[in-house]
């Protein structure tokens, strides 16, 4: 059966395979790249002020995304969402660090952003379905009429962390064609359709500060807006006592897990156990005093059941590259929950996601929140 698709494309591999494997498959496909960031706001540059490639903000990646449309032979179009990036993605990033918190904006910008933009575009263009090249799968129950987020089948590519936030009427008309590939197995779809873009490399960086230098970016960001004011400035680097052991010159240099870059000696290894963003002060410590059994999310949205009101059992990541550990998730007021591990994690962090799965389904997610947990508490 042809189906009429909207399809996101990065300029990158996978979206390319995703969009070679569903035109094979005979639907009527219509390529949409968004135009995220800026380059020439000289944010994201270098030393010598030219702007970094980017993995999917820059004009080469629309030109290969472009160009694989025309390969492919279906209509491609440019969607410019610089003005609600910055808004939903960029301003909450460096907000969420002057907090004293390791923000990922990625999950925000899939759902609230990108998926969410795509869709209401691609109802309004008569599109049945929206595809992404995310390694993930969904399913439609049947016997419970839910649709079903579950882990791509390559666990070293599974992207389902990222999307715990798309509700079941996003879910109801998704599509992610790599999600039964790895990604040898979508570079090799890429190649049998001869696409430009086969052997491009993929970076791991967040797209608009492809170098890592997320205190750089920030730095520049706020000189940029005029915010100096706002600059981080030089503090105090504490032990648990809260006793001074050295300075540091700005906490958004800082993520709680941390051991580079410290600048403090020490018999043992010392690492970061806390942002204290109030008191601008970072506080350090050993290893086993980053174990904790318990923290609080917040921003909750719950995939494979209504809102329950009674605690439930999953597998809890706190972060993308977590293995999923037993937990048990005590729903709060105002959408928030207490999950409690059956035994301590390590380096729980504010400002990331953590997402609730049963085997390969996700159950559902929310957002790591200072409060209930003693994050960096020694056990």
């Amino acid at each position: 059966m042809t189906v009429k698709i909207a399809v996101a494309m990065s300029g990158g591999v996978d979206s390319s395979a995703a969009a070679a494997i569903l035109r094979e498959q005979g639907h009527d496909l219509v390529g949409f790249t968004m135009q995220l960031w800026n380059q020439g706001r000289g944010i994201s540059v270098d030393e010598n002020g030219e702007p970094l490639p980017s993995r999917c903000c820059s004009l080469d990646d629309v030109y290969d995304a472009r160009r694989v449309a025309e390969e492919l032979g279906f209509p491609f179009y440019v969607l410019n969402l610089e003005k609600e990036f910055e808004r939903d993605v960029v301003q909450p990033f460096v907000n969420s660090y002057l907090q004293g918190e390791t923000p990922i904006p990625c999950v925000a910008c899939n759902s609230r952003l990108k998926f969410a933009s795509l869709d209401k575009l691609a109802s309004s263009l008569g599109c049945e379905k929206v595809a992404t090249g995310h390694y993930a799968r969904v399913e439609l129950d049947e016997a419970t009429n839910r649709h079903r987020l579950l882990r791509g089948r390559d666990p070293n590519k599974d992207q389902s962390y990222f999307l715990w936030e798309l509700t079941q009427d996003q879910l109801s008309r998704a599509l992610f064609p790599l999600g039964e590939l790895s990604k040898s197995d979508a570079r090799q779809a890429a190649r049998e359709n001869h696409l430009a873009v086969a052997e491009k490399k993929e970076s791991q960086e967040i797209c608009f500060v492809p170098d890592g230098d997320y205190a750089g970016f920030i730095d520049r960001y706020l000189e940029a807006e005029q915010q100096t004011d706002r600059l981080p400035v030089a503090g105090e680097i504490v032990n648990a006592n809260g006793e001074a052991l050295g300075s540091h010159s700005g906490i958004h240099r800082f993520t709680i897990g941390q051991r580079r870059g410290i600048g403090i000696a020490d018999a043992r290894p010392l690492y970061v156990l806390n942002v204290d963003a109030s008191n601008n002060k970072v506080v350090v410590g050993y290893d086993d005093e980053l174990l904790s059994d318990e923290f609080t999310a917040a921003g909750l949205n719950w995939i494979a059941l209504d809102n329950p009101t009674q605690p439930v059992r999953a597998e809890v990541r706190v972060r993308y590259r977590h293995t999923a550990a037993p937990a048990t998730i005590t729903p709060l007021a105002n959408n928030r929950a207490g999950i409690k591990f059956d035994e301590p994690q390590r380096a729980i962090t504010p400002g990331q996601a953590t997402v609730f799965y049963r085997g390969d389904e996700v159950v559902g997610g929310g957002w790591i929140v200072k409060g209930q947990a003693a994050v960096g508490r020694k056990q």
